[in-house]
């Protein structure tokens, strides 16, 4: 299988045991996931408590591998904005879009504010 991109809001709802969750796990041996994205989703594993290390282990376990944020992620983020200004999708959401159209990979995502978007192939799972 390609790889599938996961979006911090799909690795949450994993963690965190949420809606959804449970179908995260089926793409954790095809997942990549942008820095971006890890440092959110480390983000708040540390504001639930844990320590940057027991966080940064958390993520290791599941397995996926974390890509660099390069120039042309960066350069996609900016086309994205006018695209999905009207969904209010954050910096972080757009970066996982520009690393899904940069592997051409399905974007998992827990994030309902994607329906209907038209920007690849996505997959929320809620």
């Amino acid at each position: 299988m390609a790889d599938v991109v996961l979006d911090a809001s799909a690795v949450l709802a994993l963690l965190n045991r949420e809606p959804g969750g449970e179908r995260v796990e089926h793409y954790l041996a095809e997942g990549v996931m942008s820095a971006v994205n890890a440092a959110e989703v480390l983000s708040k594993l540390v504001d639930a408590g844990l320590t940057l290390g027991e966080a940064r282990e958390g993520l290791a376990l599941l397995g996926f591998r974390i890509l660099g944020f390069e120039l042309r992620d960066a350069e996609a983020v900016a086309a994205l904005r006018t695209r999905t200004k009207s969904k209010g999708l954050s910096l972080g959401d757009r970066a996982c879009l520009a690393l899904g159209l940069r592997l051409e990979a399905v974007v998992v995502t827990a994030e309902r504010s994607w329906a209907g978007l038209k920007i690849g192939q996505i997959d929320a799972i809620r």
